[in-house]
């Protein structure tokens, strides 16, 4: 009992919560899994279950209103389901701190909070996280500076900085050291449970990092395996067994698959040994023999109640992640402006032997290929070294082209004619929604940069600005209703001042170079500055 304890303890804690039939909070982390894995399946199906949700945020139209489905199937409300995580890890914080302290109590607001959000999140995904951790009371306002969102593998760049040499795991007897001198450019790649996350990094005279490329990536983390395997139980347990068995015995499911889980990345080549449940032996049973569905399957058995996988047949459920990873990086060190010194594996993903040995197998002879001891905890440790200090990532490259919708003085051998407006004293002819760009794709913002804008309202009577905020692939665009064009947000700045008509301007200040986007507007008439809530969660 020890031995588990510790080792559950030690491990990163798993990102799964377990409400009850009433909705409520009932377990986090190791307590949920253990607690939803030794239910009757009845009594799982009451429940709801959530594992890995921070993927439910990824490539996806995000609302307040979002519904995410339990391990059930049930839909949940999103908000619910990170807002009472999040305070669930807020309470434990508080009350281990003041364990260590002998009984001092602290509150939220004595804290300076730093959440971790994977880089390739979009700025929706990330102010979601913000209204979470908001509901969840770590901070009591939405844009308050007493909470940091950390990008994941930046977090875990700034760990891997400060490592000896003996922190890092062995390569074949070479000497491990991770050399900071000036101009070493090095890849962050973040393996986690959801997503593949990878940054490149370079090193400069004062020891802070630019970034060099935009965060890049995709949702094939450690989790992706587990789809490929369950796809493959699914094909192999056919005739309708395997749904069968997904939608009348959840819990039971997922004791199955987290034992896969637990098992792919630490079998060494040893074969692997997944139980079997008495409901799927069942239900398998009433079609033919179990060892049946295994007959003409390479590399898997059955025997004594456990599904046998061999090494290499484990490796294959490997493939499609470990393919579109090395790709990713493959691509970054193709490109010409770019000599790539290191490559940094971190994130729990990271402990699969399989995933280390293709990528050095890959890129070893191009570069260095590291990977920390406890791999899965260098982003949780980089971030409370980033928390310290933000500044250290002088700048960021933009992932994409931002700007906002502007009316501009109307031209009619520039603008179409279906654009043209004219204002309610009919003294200004206008085009809309033409696109004004704020930053363009692949530009580098330093983290301190302001861009300062200036806007001068149609109206006379205009007491307000309101701006619609877009985003898109593309370098330059005319208009904000062209081909991928994503309306991601919008702010109002008021301006109550009418006295001089249109001749007022308000100025933007816009820092793109943070993790999140920051904006103040000052309304040059009265010389007000107003901190801007940019608004990105849709309706």
């Amino acid at each position: 009992m020890f031995r588990l304890y510790n080792a559950l303890v030690r491990a990163h804690l798993p990102t799964c919560a377990l409400f009850n039939p009433h909705k409520k909070l009932s377990r986090f982390g190791y307590d949920a899994v253990i607690k939803y894995n030794t239910m009757a399946s009845e009594e799982s199906r009451k429940w709801y279950f959530f594992e890995n949700f921070k993927m439910e945020l990824y490539n996806k139209k995000i609302t307040k209103d979002l519904m995410i489905p339990a391990k059930s199937g049930k839909p949940f409300p999103a908000l619910t389901v990170f807002s009472e995580s999040l305070r669930f890890l807020k309470d434990h914080a508080l009350s281990t701190i003041s364990d260590q302290t002998c009984g001092r109590k602290f509150i939220s607001s004595d804290v300076t909070w730093v959440l971790t959000v994977p880089a390739i999140w979009d700025a929706a995904a990330k102010q979601f996280m913000r209204l979470a951790a908001t509901e969840a009371g770590l901070v009591s306002e939405l844009d308050s500076e007493q909470l940091i969102l950390a990008l994941e593998p930046e977090a875990a760049s700034m760990w891997c900085k400060q490592l000896p040499k003996e922190g890092f795991v062995g390569e074949g007897g070479r000497d491990n050291t991770f050399d900071q001198t000036p101009g070493v450019q090095y890849i962050a790649v973040d393996c986690g449970g959801g997503t593949i996350d990878i940054t490149v990094h370079k090193v400069l005279e004062n020891g802070s990092l630019k970034e060099l490329q935009r965060a890049s990536g995709g949702g094939w983390g450690g989790t992706s395996v587990d789809k490929q395997f369950q796809a493959f139980l699914k094909e192999t347990f056919n005739l309708g067994v395997w749904d069968r068995y997904k939608r009348e015995h959840p819990g039971e499911l997922h004791r199955m698959m987290y034992s896969f889980s637990t098992q792919k990345c630490t079998s060494g080549e040893e074969d692997l040994y997944i139980m079997c449940f008495a409901n799927l032996i069942r239900c398998a049973e009433e079609q033919k023999e179990m060892s049946e569905y295994f007959k003409h399957v390479d590399g898997v058995s059955w025997s004594d109640g456990c599904i046998t996988i061999s090494n290499n047949k484990l490796r294959s459920f490997f493939e499609g992640s470990l393919k579109r990873i090395v790709n990713e990086v493959e691509a970054i060190l193709s490109t010409p402006e770019i000599h790539i010194d290191y490559i940094l594996l971190v994130g729990g993903y990271a402990s699969s032997t399989f995933l280390r040995e293709e990528i050095r197998q890959q890129f070893s002879s191009r570069c260095r290929v590291l990977c920390p001891y406890d791999s899965q905890l260098a982003i949780a440790k980089g971030a409370i070294l980033f928390g310290n200090d933000p500044k250290i990532i002088t700048s960021r490259v933009s992932g994409l082209t931002y700007g906002i919708a502007v009316a501009k003085d109307f031209d009619s051998s520039v603008h179409d004619p279906r654009k043209r407006r004219v204002n309610k004293a009919g003294d200004y002819v206008y085009c809309a929604d033409v696109f004004a760009k704020l930053v363009e794709k692949g530009q580098s913002v330093a983290f301190n940069e302001i861009s300062e804008y200036f806007y001068s309202p149609i109206d006379k009577e205009q007491k307000s600005m309101h701006f619609r905020f877009f985003h898109t692939e593309k370098l330059c665009a005319m208009y904000v209703d062209e081909a991928d064009m994503q309306r991601i947000g919008s702010f109002t700045v008021t301006m109550p001042d009418t006295s001089l008509g249109r001749m007022r301007r308000v100025r933007l200040d816009i820092k793109f170079g943070l993790t999140e986007i920051q904006a103040t507007a000052t309304d040059l008439s009265s010389y007000e500055t107003q901190a801007i809530s940019l608004d990105f969660l849709t309706e």
